[in-house]
């Protein structure tokens, strides 16, 4: 699984003073795939934000891990460039003092979960020095449309709970196992889930992989393909607060702790 984009996160960029130009409309639900209508007209030479839509949740503060769809398309000919509604994965962008760019920083910090936020900026000023890397030129004028799913501290977990461990009798050949119940909102399929978990491999049962190590929580769309198998029928029908073991069997077999955090429906 590879759940940060690191030519999209170790940037460099200043965000000036809002510049005239013409904007883009964007149209569709909140959690849907944003359609952008691209105007005739000069985009201007200087980023600028654009809050589409206010949610309703928690504000994202200074230190969050924040969880968000975004789409990004080039300004000239409106040519779709990257989408995380395509993949089915939100993005991870971890503030934790590497360098992100400032244009994401403005975006994403200080709004309520559930809010879309626009940003149109040339790339050099979006991604960063690793625009050459990308095949944009970095006066390229990107749209970014985010949909902002939630800001979550980096060492969020289960309220009073030790963190996850895998448990010795677990094998790939078992049946999925409800370790802790939870009480919040009920997971169904094709919603976004916010998880932290720990994987290990098999048979050596050496932790492969940790979102504790690398920075926070993460968020899937809970649907076959786009997690591990096994995890949509193991995570199906569980409430936000729930612990599952969960072997995921395959070429390379794998087992999985996963504490669910939150849920967020599908538009």
């Amino acid at each position: 699984m590879r759940l940060i984009w690191p030519a999209l996160f170790m940037l460099a960029a200043s965000c000036g003073a809002a510049e005239e130009g013409t904007q883009p409309v964007v149209s569709g639900a909140f959690g849907s795939k944003p359609v952008v209508a691209i105007p005739k007209g000069n985009p201007g030479h200087t980023p600028r934000i654009a809050v589409l839509s206010v949610g309703s949740g928690r504000r994202t503060v200074p230190g969050d891990v924040v969880l968000a769809d975004v789409d990004i398309r080039r300004w000239s000919g409106n040519q779709p460039y990257l989408s995380t509604h395509d993949g089915h994965q939100p993005t991870t962008v971890v503030f934790d003092g590497r360098q992100v760019s400032e244009t994401w920083r403005q975006s994403l910090i200080g709004r309520p979960a559930g809010s879309r936020v626009m940003l149109i900026s040339p790339a050099a000023d979006a991604l960063g020095p690793q625009v050459p890397l990308t095949g944009l030129a970095p006066a390229d004028t990107l749209v970014l449309v985010f949909d902002i799913l939630g800001g979550y501290p980096p060492d969020a977990r289960l309220v009073g709970r030790p963190l996850p461990v895998i448990p010795a009798d677990l094998t790939p050949a078992a049946q999925p196992r409800v370790l802790i119940d939870g009480s919040g909102p009920q997971v169904v399929p094709g919603s976004k889930i916010v998880v932290q978990y720990v994987a290990a491999a098999w048979p050596s049962r050496t932790v492969v992989d940790s979102s504790y190590r690398r920075g926070g929580p993460s968020a899937f769309t809970l649907k076959e393909g786009s997690v591990p198998a096994g995890w949509t029928a193991a995570l199906d029908g569980l409430r936000v607060g729930s612990r599952v073991a969960v072997p995921s069997p395959g070429p390379a077999p794998m087992l999985y702790v996963v504490d669910v955090l939150d849920t967020i429906a599908q538009a």
